[in-house]
């Protein structure tokens, strides 16, 4: 059998045993499951911090980012595709987030959810499929093939920017997770009680980034000027 099947039954029993299996998306054995398909997919994960309340499990006073940054400054050499260690990162701490590495399996295109709804409705039209994840009701995250290192530097650039929680609110428009950065990745809870849940799964293969890229830009586009024009009526 193989590991993440042995897992995920491991973790059905021992969810029986302490009663706390509801058979529900969001109990442990689910949890894991959805976990062990982005294994499954290549996506690099690494434990993240989850609500306590409606603060962060964290120990930083005023955490900009509640429950949506890595647990260890290290994350980047911890992130693995090892089922075994997402299973053992679980049983310390069932309540984890997961975020995933972005510019090695994947990128990640992230968009507002205005714009996120518009373009995904214009991808499937075209028959363009790939994972797209819902954080909450604030964002869209489309995850694409990654363009990784190229041989002529000049041609990309990391997201330095995107690995720190603290700028997130001074990027609200299009970002695009690539080297150096990361997402949340499905399932995972927020304090103020949503979710970030899969909209198409991780199952799906990876489109190109610069063919998404082009129908995100004209969705953000278009919502920001339907905005732009409400806010000069109003």
């Amino acid at each position: 059998m193989e590991a993440s099947s042995r897992w995920t039954t491991w973790w059905q029993r021992r969810d029986q045993r302490t009663g706390t299996d509801t058979g529900g998306a969001t109990s442990p054995a689910a949890r894991l499951d959805l976990l062990l398909a982005a294994v499954r997919a290549g996506f690099p994960l690494a434990p993240a911090a989850h609500p306590a309340g409606h603060r962060c499990s964290c120990d930083r006073v005023g955490c900009p980012a509640p429950a949506q940054h890595p647990v260890s400054f290290a994350w980047q050499s911890q992130a693995t595709t090892d089922a075994e260690q997402l299973a053992r990162w679980l049983s310390r701490d069932p309540q984890a987030n997961f975020i995933t590495a972005t510019g090695r399996a994947h990128d990640v295109l992230d968009v507002p959810v205005s714009a996120g709804k518009l373009a995904l409705e214009r991808l499937t039209e075209a028959g363009v499929g790939g994972p797209v994840a819902a954080v909450g009701e604030d964002r869209y995250l489309f995850f694409t093939a990654t363009r990784g290192t190229p041989a002529d530097e000049d041609e990309w650039w990391s997201s330095a920017l995107d690995t720190h929680p603290d700028t997130v609110s001074e990027h609200p428009g299009l970002r695009w997770h690539c080297r150096g950065s990361y997402t949340l990745l499905p399932p995972a809870a927020l304090p103020d009680g949503s979710e970030v849940r899969w909209l198409r799964g991780p199952e799906q293969p990876l489109p190109d980034a610069l063919r998404v890229l082009d129908v995100l830009t004209d969705a953000c586009t278009e919502v920001g000027a339907v905005a732009e024009e409400q806010w000069l009526i109003g």
